[in-house]
């Protein structure tokens, strides 16, 4: 298995030192240096919480290295979020939950080039894009149809934060049907993940 490159960028030393720690002794990762932090695939932004310099160093990580990101907060609020995501970042962790094994996880999502945010905060993000769109937002042509009665429901559990095993549940399928719609959806309409999906489907009054 070819180990994905990961630069870790922190705001203090400790910080810095207990992740590339936690990292260092994983098969699945390689931690790569500053000097080395072209070649990362993956940038791993660690921060208490994403001030507007924390912002800048996104938007220019994002400029420089042609990397995929990864937020990992202490606290981050609804504004905070959006401003993220506007900066190319493709997944959070919350450092109280940020052990070896989940920063892992996400680092290899974010290098197949999907999304991984904790549920409740993808719904807080889509509620934010919903009121978005019904209050500052003119729809610009006809809605695009196409979606199936299925793909409509998935969609909008996924809209409501909730896990696949939890949507599995709630819509008595197996998880591995959930993650079939998903992926199917998302393949034949080429979007990047599951929040990309939901955003399509609001921005097309789908959902």
């Amino acid at each position: 298995m070819q180990r994905v490159p990961v630069h870790v960028h922190a705001t203090d030393p400790i910080s810095w030192t207990g992740v590339t720690g936690q990292l260092a002794g994983r098969p699945e990762v390689r931690v790569v240096g500053g000097g080395q932090a072209g070649e990362a695939v993956v940038t791993l932004v660690v921060v208490d919480s994403l001030t507007p310099q924390g912002i800048e160093t996104l938007r220019r990580l994002r400029r420089e290295q042609q990397t995929r990101l990864v937020l990992v907060a202490s606290t981050i609020d609804d504004g905070q979020l959006s401003a993220a995501v506007e900066c190319g970042v493709v997944g959070v962790v919350r450092r109280g939950e940020a052990s070896a094994t989940r920063l892992v996880e996400v680092v290899l999502a974010a290098a197949r080039g999907e999304g991984s945010v904790p549920a409740d905060l993808l719904g807080r993000l889509l509620n934010q894009m919903r009121r978005l769109q019904r209050d500052a937002l003119d729809p610009r042509g006809t809605g695009v149809g196409g979606l199936s009665a299925r793909e409509v429901d998935v969609l909008r559990l996924v809209a409501d934060g909730f896990e696949t095993r939890e949507i599995a549940a709630k819509l008595s399928y197996s998880e591995r049907t959930v993650k079939n719609v998903v992926h199917g959806l998302t393949t034949r309409l080429h979007l990047r993940n599951r929040a990309h999906a939901v955003a399509y489907a609001l921005r097309h009054d789908l959902i």
